[in-house]
């Protein structure tokens, strides 16, 4: 959705704007390249192959997002967290076989008896990429700005909420101290920057890092280009401790129109299409059997809900938005639920690209998946949904409109992305099914759905998010804490939920390290969750995605058994990615495997890991 959260103590700041890492946010447009030597135009024929001028081999991605922001400390789209992962390094990486922690910055990691007390070994032999020396000293200052500064803390604050102190006795020890025992630990999601450029920063909530390149960096990319919503041009960081990536340039080009993506897919103009999040089934089936291009198309880790706006409030009490006030009896949110004919909409929307939604987290992570019992669950009920609004007072009059006891009409907003073919037909459902109930409904489908967002503007709204293998950030945007501190401001807040019941049991799960009964606890807060009916999952979307096997010979999914390639835990796609023609043995990354075709789900066990907990993130998703 790292994915993003931002809590603990705050002073106000002005609003940044807070995109959804999986979904929200994933409006008016991506990462785009113009006039890159090499790349097609009407006068440069498409390459065949992933060549630049100079015979430099340029890997180029095709996504549908726009940056927010390139500085770590801000950024929550999936576009960007998942290019500022190429170019810092976190204290821990996520295996891309089963996600159990390995080693990033750090190489090693131990608890004190007590777990209060955490202490990592920085490794020697890395390196930013003006040639200074990483150290502990970088990690430390890092997250001491994150503890002293709310703007440091906007994307990733709810992972230094719990410290103490922060400290680098030594150039390769780091220690942290926490105010209670933490899960995440080996799951600090934060990237880490180099202190003599970002000491530099006198304002960090208006500073997006995006004017003077290259920009200095410890990971297996250099950032050294940017346009916004055109593209991002990175090069190999050939000093990349892990060993330097195959292709010599990574591009991410932005296009608005999916089917423009696709088009240039098949012209050789693009490497790789993402899709928005992930290609509709008319494009995948499109592309199979083409030649020279492989569909991966396997169980993703995002989700696809129907959000509700509970009120939009602040942490000082203020409330704001218009968020319909029928909203907040349950049984309307109930009804409309139990008006979703879900199993219609993985046949006719998704096509069987996607799995029916359940609870909040999808099956692929199994340690963590939970679904209702049977006399929990809000199956598809036209009539009992008719009822629970009958009890509730919204009766149907002689016209047949569900009407309150002011005698107006129930009439429902959702918030829309426009460059999202799923949500307009998903909306279009919708439309259909509630005409059923008596309730009229208007699908506002915008470029930019951050703004209304936001403000509390929606009654509900298409929302989604990519959830890391472990799943502390998808949980804490639902967190009191999370709530933005007045109006004005920005919080971590998804949907503006907050539950005391809810709250109390994410404290729990935070604090707990045996890892099954950690998962119980996060199990129990699914449930409370989807009783409290504000976020309700409708599917589990498939990660459909293709790629030119004449510029890509062979790159890493995560897990390998049949995962997703944009949008990792991790750089291991791109880091591993094996230029087509080449020479497989040169240079440092691994050969990466050759991705499958899969339409079963992947189970992660995730018995005796504390795993890593990455986005939207979240994600659109953030995604």
């Amino acid at each position: 959705m790292s994915t993003q959260d931002q809590y603990g103590t705050r002073r106000s700041h002005p609003r940044i704007p807070r995109p959804r890492t999986l979904r929200l946010v994933a409006t008016a447009g991506a990462v785009a390249l113009t006039f890159s030597a090499g790349l097609a135009t009407p006068l440069n024929p498409a390459p065949q192959r992933a060549e630049a001028a100079g015979g430099k081999k340029v890997l180029t991605v095709a996504v549908a997002q726009s940056v927010d922001s390139l500085s770590p400390f801000l950024a929550v789209r999936l576009v960007s967290t998942s290019i500022l992962r190429l170019t810092y390094e976190y204290l821990t990486d996520y295996d891309p076989g089963d996600a159990h922690p390995v080693p990033g910055l750090a190489t090693k990691w131990a608890p004190s008896a007590d777990k209060l007390t955490w202490t990592y070994t920085i490794r020697s032999d890395a390196k930013w990429s003006d040639g200074q020396k990483v150290t502990a000293q970088d990690a430390a200052w890092t997250f001491n700005k994150m503890m002293t500064d709310q703007a440091a803390a906007t994307a990733n604050g709810s992972f230094v909420g719990n410290f103490r102190k922060v400290t680098a006795p030594s150039p390769t020890k780091l220690v942290v101290e926490l105010k209670k025992p933490q899960a995440t630990m080996t799951a600090l999601d934060v990237p880490i920057v180099p202190e003599h450029v970002w000491k530099n920063v006198s304002d960090l909530s208006k500073f997006n890092n995006d004017k003077s390149f290259p920009i200095v960096g410890d990971g297996p990319f250099v950032l050294t280009d940017y346009k916004a919503d055109s593209y991002v041009r990175l090069k190999a960081n050939k000093d990349f401790w892990r060993g330097a990536p195959k292709f010599d340039e990574l591009v991410f080009k932005y296009y608005k129109d999916q089917d423009a993506a696709v088009a240039a897919l098949r012209k050789g103009e693009v490497s790789f299409v993402a899709g928005q999040p992930a290609l509709t089934p008319a494009q995948a089936t499109s592309l199979k059997g083409q030649k020279d291009i492989k569909v991966n198309d396997a169980p993703g880790r995002r989700f696809y809900a129907l959000a509700t706006n509970p009120g939009a409030r602040a942490k000082n009490g203020r409330k704001f938005g218009d968020g319909d006030p029928s909203l907040l009896d349950q049984r309307v949110r109930n009804a409309l639920f139990m008006a979703v004919d879900r199993k219609t909409l993985i046949d006719k929307v998704f096509q069987g690209h996607a799995v029916e939604g359940q609870g909040y987290i999808p099956p692929r992570f199994s340690t963590y998946f939970w679904k209702p019992s049977a006399s929990q669950t809000l199956s598809y009920d036209p009539t009992k949904a008719g009822q629970l609004l009958d009890q509730a007072g919204y009766k149907k009059n002689a016209d047949g409109k569900r009407v309150g006891k002011d005698g107006k009409p129930l009439h429902y907003r959702v918030l829309c992305h426009a460059t999202d073919p799923n949500d307009k037909a998903v909306g279009q459902y919708l439309k259909e099914w509630w005409a059923g109930l008596g309730i009229g409904m208007t699908l506002d489908c915008l470029d930019n759905v951050t703004d209304p967002w936001l403000a509390g503007k929606y009654d509900l709204a298409f929302d989604g998010w990519s959830v890391n293998p472990d799943p502390d950030f998808v949980l804490s945007i639902h967190t009191c804490a999370a709530l933005p501190a007045t109006p004005k401001d920005t919080g971590a807040t998804d949907n503006f939920i907050c539950d005391k019941t809810y709250d109390e049991l994410y404290a729990k799960q935070l604090a707990e390290y045996d890892s099954a009964k950690r998962a119980d606890i996060v199990q129990q807060m699914e449930s409370r969750l989807y009783d409290l009916g504000y976020m309700n999952v409708m599917a589990y979307p498939n990660a459909v995605e293709a790629y030119r096997t004449d510029q890509i010979q062979s790159i890493e999914t995560m897990p390998r058994a049949a995962g997703n390639i944009y949008g990792q835990d991790g750089y291991w796609s791109w880091w591993s990615a094996v230029p087509a023609d080449s020479d497989s043995s040169s240079g440092g990354s691994s050969t990466g495997v050759i991705v499958g075709v899969v339409a079963g789900v992947v189970v992660l066990a995730g018995a005796g890991f504390l795993f890593a907990r990455r986005r939207g993130a979240t994600a659109d998703d953030r995604e």
